[in-house]
């Protein structure tokens, strides 16, 4: 499938367009009159892929956000550190929100719950 689709007539961007009548999906030039009957009913796909390893680094990240609490009433089980960030998010597999740590220790990123 491509990405975009030219007019033949006048090199335009060819825009889905239904024809209801026919129960047909066109690709028709805005500029000039032309129109054809789209190949694939399917007009935009977006795939997303994640490695694990990027899932990861993504809840690593929130240690530097600065929009998030922190506290310092909490020490690292893993390295000792002093501050630690949290949020509120519904945890897999459970009702209600549970409440994420995650160490602000750069080098050690843990992360646990309560």
């Amino acid at each position: 499938m491509s990405a975009m689709k030219f007019c033949r007539e006048c090199n335009n961007i060819l825009y889905p367009k239904e024809e209801k009548g026919r129960r047909v999906l066109l690709f028709a030039c805005r500029n000039c009159e032309h129109q054809e009957i789209a190949d694939n009913n399917c007009v935009y796909r977006n795939e997303v892929h994640h490695a694990a390893a990027e899932r990861t680094q993504i809840l690593q990240d929130v240690a530097t956000d600065p929009t998030l609490q922190r506290t310092r009433e909490l020490r690292c089980a893993a390295c000792g550190h002093g501050e630690a960030v949290f949020f509120q998010a519904t945890a897999r597999g459970e009702e209600g929100m549970t409440l994420f740590y995650v160490c602000c220790n750069l080098s050690c990123g843990n992360r646990w719950r309560e």
